[in-house]
């Protein structure tokens, strides 16, 4: 474009006269603390897809996050003696994991070659059918890091889709973080396995490809959508890629459902005034593991820009994962991964309880 400049600075001028009126005018009129009403924030948990009331959620989690330690123990054990690391604790595996760390250069690359090692799983294992059509991988720009400063899939539109793609978008940094240390848990190679598994496929990219090629209805894709159906799915997806990624991948694997149980017990507590912004921080970065600017965009997440929604991750996991068990009892040698799994992508995004009653009808009882 030519001549931009007088446009811009223009908006400049009227953001910024906007800014100061909302210091003037409404700031002083505002809350002292981010925390919402207990009923309100209860309510933005169901908005999300959680139908849990808080204190619950909260006590799964707690339970889940104990567990998902003690398998990560294990599993650094393996690591440590297997690799020669100095000591067997998780979160010292972790560090060392993250010292082999892609660059700008070689991490298209590295996410790239991920995604085709799961495919090749996917097929092997007769895990879920996947689409016939590659799917994307990009870096974030800066404006986006700032906007959503942790890696996400760009869905693509359901209603007048021309043929867009849903996207896995990277951001290298967070520019909101307090200092410049970097942030690295997402740019190890031991790291891609799970993410690609997530963003990518099995994960939300396919849940989003399977919709674009078979069709969604506009009721659905309007209003059926929340969180804990579509990250319960992703998260879900990643338990399932699990047993076939080798040691470090598994580690950091359980390094993030150990991410998403902690959310689901720390955003209640910093909304229910439990805890506070720093102590979360310190917490994920000293027992989960993170960054110091992935901790902080977690921590702000759960205060101010989308309260009660983390919590969804871990619900909807534990909602698939009770779905899988119960399929498997009813239908005993009858069960077949490859059909369960294709069966719940052609239900487009629904709530968790409208899943598991669309198995019970229309999966399980056509098989007995």
């Amino acid at each position: 474009m030519k001549n931009w400049e007088p446009a811009v600075d223009e908006f400049e001028k009227q953001v910024t006269q906007y800014a100061a009126w909302l210091r003037t005018n409404l700031l002083p009129r505002a809350r002292k603390e981010t925390r919402l009403p207990e009923e309100l924030y209860a309510a933005r948990l169901k908005m999300a897809g959680t139908t849990m009331e808080p204190r619950e959620i909260m006590s799964r989690a707690t339970a889940g996050f104990m567990d998902i330690r003690l398998e990560m123990a294990a599993i650094a054990k393996r690591l440590a003696k297997e690799r020669g690391y100095p000591s067997e604790n998780y979160r010292d595996a972790i560090r060392e994991l993250k010292k082999k760390q892609f660059t700008s250069e070689n991490i298209m690359a590295g996410y790239r070659q991920r995604l085709k090692d799961i495919e090749e799983i996917v097929r092997k294992h007769d895990i879920v059918t996947l689409p016939k059509r590659e799917a994307i991988i990009r870096l974030a720009s800066e404006a986006e890091s700032a906007a959503q400063p942790a890696p996400h899939m760009k869905a693509a539109r359901l209603i007048g889709n021309t043929g867009e793609q849903s996207e896995f978008v990277l951001p290298l940094k967070n520019p909101n973080a307090d200092s410049t240390a970097q942030m690295d848990d997402f740019l190890n190679d031991a790291v891609a396995w799970t993410l690609t598994a997530h963003e990518a496929r099995p994960g939300h990219e396919m849940q989003y490809a399977k919709m674009i090629e078979n069709g969604v209805s506009q009721a659905r894709t309007i209003y059926a959508f929340n969180s804990a159906n579509a990250e319960g799915w992703a998260l879900y997806t990643e338990a399932v890629m699990l047993p076939y990624l080798p040691l470090d991948g598994q580690l950091m694997s359980l390094q993030m459902r150990l991410l998403r149980a902690a959310r689901a017990f720390l955003d209640p507590m910093v909304n229910l005034g439990m805890t506070d912004y720093q102590t979360v921080r310190k917490f994920l970065m000293s027992e989960v593991g993170l960054s110091e600017p992935m901790a902080t965009q977690e921590a702000d997440r759960y205060t101010f820009r989308m309260p009660g929604q983390a919590t969804a991750y871990y619900f909807g996991h534990m909602k698939m994962q009770e779905l899988r068990a119960k399929t498997e009892l009813a239908l005993g040698e009858r069960f077949r991964e490859r059909e369960f799994h294709d069966f719940l992508l052609t239900l487009g995004m629904l709530p968790p309880h409208l899943i598991a009653k669309a198995v019970e009808e229309d999966f399980i009882k056509p098989r007995l």
